[in-house]
């Protein structure tokens, strides 16, 4: 056995990691119709958005709403549509870390913020107005849609605790 100056762990020791939740109840075979609904759904939304913001976007949304599941699933199909392991890394950060992406994105994730987190019951015009400068009227009808349905997915996934790590980027086809 050797020691690992980083991390203080033998080589050959495997960490002992907590077990995994079990899910509440499996929503989307209970309830198919929503669930086939609600993929349709995402299909429509994100129709003529550039696939790597979309991501982005349901990255930022599932941070804020806590969604390990969708997380994990969107984090995945962007390092598999050629987004950077730091892009996603600075997300949660990304006011202090602008500079890792496009005006653009930083509008459409601004206007994520706004429109997951309702803090005040409206989204401010500030977000809205900094999106609207950047994506003519029907893209931004297309990123509102986008959030508003990883926000209706987030609340399945974490209301019936879908569990994270299982997922392979494109796994549902949709």
């Amino acid at each position: 056995m050797t020691t690992d100056e980083t991390t203080g762990r033998t080589t050959d020791e495997k960490p002992s990691y907590v077990p995994e939740h079990t899910p509440r109840l499996p929503w989307a075979t209970l309830a198919p119709e929503v669930y086939k609904a609600m993929v349709k759904l995402d299909v429509a939304a994100r129709q003529g958005l550039d696939p790597v913001l979309v991501e982005l976007v349901k990255i930022r949304a599932s941070q804020i709403n806590h969604c390990a599941f969708c997380l994990d699933m969107h984090t995945k199909d962007a390092l598999a549509a050629g987004e950077s392991v730091e892009r996603i890394i600075q997300l949660s950060a990304w006011e202090e870390s602008q500079h890792f992406y496009t005006a653009k994105e930083i509008a459409a994730i601004g206007l994520t913020e706004a429109v997951t987190e309702l803090t005040d019951g409206f989204v401010p015009d500030k977000a809205y107005e900094k999106a609207a400068k950047h994506f003519d009227e029907a893209e931004l009808t297309q990123l509102i849609s986008t959030i508003t349905v990883i926000n209706a997915w987030n609340r399945f996934a974490v209301s019936t605790r879908m569990v994270p790590g299982h997922y392979t980027p494109g796994q549902y086809g949709h």
